[in-house]
């Protein structure tokens, strides 16, 4: 059981990330508008907020652009024509995929551009590939961070040997990334000791980015925090992929210092998220998302039964197992 104590501490080193257009863009294919984006950003300005991650850096020859919003790609010009020069606290923040971001060509300097952070995102064996691309992206003067997906699915020696290859490289921050939702905050606690170590060891920080398969994004989050994790990702409303992620007014309501707000993320809350699910998108814990946490699986297949509007969940439970 974690102290009190390290849950109520104020930590200055803390910083919160609003991941909601790019996780929740895996939601409605980033199809945001300006205005819900506009929003986005002056309520996280109010709030306190510290990055916001305004989606994917991907590769318009690898996906096209007609069948994706504005933020898919995360086009410089796009970016200023929400922030104008950002002229505020907030630092901006895209997500770059091993494999699926021209990052050569669509990376700017970042002299040239509004970004603040790259996070790389990659599976284990990825690891020389996002390096490489951090690599780039420190030498071109932007914060990076390594988004390391889906550790559940592999073991101690796995991550050791991906930890000190990442830690070894000009990145900032080391993400844990519970891709499936399937960790438990005693897990979260032994991964974090182990993060540590290598963060320690080589000067990096630390970041959480939880989904919410089992009702834990926010548990494993303050969790996480507890265990001397700075960097804590969150969504509004947990808006995002399948079960989505840590609630943003759970996060900003739980941490206390004092510089962040809670009424402006609730306005968002009442003004942007609530006509969102009144118009039909649907996101958030719900049944299938729990089996494939559950079973430590990608949630595609439950994304699948809930856009049929399925409800035989034990046919589906014995689809993910297996069994006849």
């Amino acid at each position: 059981m974690k102290e009190i104590s390290k849950l109520l501490d104020f930590r200055s080193s803390i910083r919160v990330l609003d991941a909601t257009i790019r996780d929740g863009g895996l939601v409605n294919n980033f199809m945001f508008t300006d205005e819900f984006v506009k929003q986005l950003y002056e309520a996280n300005i109010r709030a306190g907020v510290d990055y916001m991650e305004f989606g994917y850096k991907a590769d318009p020859d690898i996906f096209k652009e007609s069948d994706f919003g504005k933020w898919k790609f995360s086009k410089d010009e796009d970016i200023r024509a929400i922030v104008g020069n950002n002229d505020s606290p907030l630092k901006i923040s895209v997500m770059a995929d091993v494999g699926r971001t021209n990052y050569k060509r669509d990376i700017l300097p970042k002299s040239e551009s509004p970004i603040d952070m790259i996070r790389v995102a990659c599976y284990l064996h990825q690891i020389p590939g996002a390096v490489e691309m951090i690599e780039d992206a420190h030498a071109k003067g932007y914060e990076t961070t390594c988004n390391i997906m889906a550790i559940s699915t592999s073991g101690e020696n796995d991550w050791r040997a991906a930890l000190e290859l990442v830690c070894k490289s000009s990145v900032d921050v080391i993400y844990i990334v519970d891709s499936y939702g399937s960790l438990y905050p005693e897990q979260i606690q032994r991964i974090c000791s182990l993060y540590k170590e290598y963060a320690d060891k080589y000067h990096k920080e630390i970041g959480m980015h939880a989904h919410n398969n089992q009702q834990l994004a926010f548990a494993n989050t303050i969790e996480a925090c507890g265990d001397g994790v700075n960097y804590l990702d969150a969504t509004y409303g947990c808006l995002g992929r399948g079960a989505g992620n840590c609630a943003m007014e759970l996060l900003i309501g739980f941490l206390k210092n004092p510089k962040y707000n809670i009424y402006p993320v609730l306005q968002f809350l009442e003004k942007q998220i609530a006509p969102l699910k009144s118009e039909g998108l649907v996101w958030g814990y719900d049944i299938p998302y729990l089996l494939t946490g559950l079973l430590n699986q990608h949630p595609r297949d439950a994304i699948a039964f809930s856009n049929a509007k399925r409800t035989d969940y034990v046919e589906f439970y014995n689809d993910l197992t297996g069994r006849d």
